[in-house]
């Protein structure tokens, strides 16, 4: 494995982040010096750099979490230099106190990062004396909050269009399942096909797990977003569906599984199966119609009464062949529960 492959990632953050952070530690710097002349206000700057992030909640919690830091290393160091003094040995002993305590009062990792690092900062940089202390906090504070402020003002990033295009991608892809399940029903199969089939289908499996991520990104996007109102009703249509699809997934797979499982040559010859493989190909016809447009709207290709779903009513099941009877069986439950989900009943 190459060395850089932990340095480097595949895509670089957005432009605009990196311009908001610049812009935020310039400002966290030159007022942080018009308030507290006297000393660099490293402690502002570092604050402006961490707490900008791709969201403003994700802003928000790291703000809370190097305030927290700062004021819990800040305080030891305080302590510890009026006690002890600021040697080299005081310096260390205080470092590996920072990350004792915050390893015990189960910190994140921001705070449990930032109180030895401040702590260590204040004993080389400064003097350990109130004053001192009470302007690191502040200066802190004031970084943190020009950051968060920063980051709200600037263009806040809303990630809705990979939720929407991941959920519309799962949706498609339960369909296309579907539809393969239903053409091997019709048709002879080898057992190699079969295979390909599960194949297929277990790739439904990240690719809900992919939908999931995005939808939770979208969700931490609009969380404390001013723009939040104009995009909560895509988002929410998006949430509505992969809701629907969860289960879909699991019926898709099942389906696929029993049919590989218990197959045989003569299954297509059962009338039972035609009518089954006619009824999923109209599931999949459904589901594709519940796909939700960019803009969170119907389309009109959806609405009622121009393209009505096609699923119809429970099939009335023949008594099948003593050895389909339990894929049959298997099937038809499937069935009514992907009936259920599309048709919302």
């Amino acid at each position: 494995m190459r060395i850089t492959t932990s340095l480097r990632v595949s895509r670089r953050i957005p432009l605009l982040q990196t311009l908001k952070t610049s812009v935020a530690v310039v400002l966290a710097w030159v007022i942080s010096l018009w308030l507290l002349p006297g000393e660099l206000p490293i402690f502002a700057a570092m604050a402006a750099i961490f707490v900008v992030q791709p969201s403003i909640n994700q802003s928000l919690g790291r703000a809370l979490e190097r305030s927290l830091g700062v004021v819990g290393g800040v305080l030891v160091a305080l302590g510890i230099g009026l006690w002890f003094g600021q040697d080299s040995w005081i310096v260390l002993a205080a470092i590996v106190l920072c990350i004792l305590l915050a390893w015990a009062l189960k910190l994140s990792p921001g705070s449990a990062n930032q109180i030895p690092i401040s702590a260590m900062l204040v004993l080389v940089l400064g003097a350990a004396t109130p004053t001192y202390a009470r302007d690191r906090i502040i200066e802190t504070i004031l970084g943190a909050a020009i950051a968060v402020i920063v980051n709200a003002l600037i263009v806040p990033p809303v990630l809705l269009t990979p939720a929407h295009d991941a959920v519309t991608r799962l949706t498609l892809e339960v369909a296309a399942t579907f539809d393969r399940v239903a053409t091997a029903l019709l048709s002879p199969q080898k057992y190699a096909d079969l295979e390909s089939l599960m194949i297929q289908a277990r790739l439904l499996r990240p690719m809900l797990a992919k939908a999931e991520r995005a939808i939770s990104q979208a969700e931490e996007s609009l969380t404390l977003n001013p723009r939040q109102s104009r995009h909560r009703e895509v988002l929410d249509a998006d949430t509505d569906l992969y809701a629907r699809l969860v289960p879909l997934v699991t019926r898709a797979l099942g389906m696929t599984r029993a049919l590989r499982d218990h197959y045989d040559d003569s299954l297509h010859l059962e009338p039972t199966v035609q009518a089954f493989a006619i009824e999923l190909e109209r599931a999949a016809h459904d589901l594709r119609l519940l796909t939700v447009p960019a803009d969170g709207k119907p389309s009109a290709s959806a609405a009622p009464g121009i393209e009505p779903l096609a699923l119809t009513a429970p099939l009335m099941i023949m008594t099948p062949h003593p050895q389909h009877w339990i894929l049959i069986g298997a099937l038809m439950e499937d069935l009514r529960r992907v009936r259920e989900e599309i048709t919302g009943e």
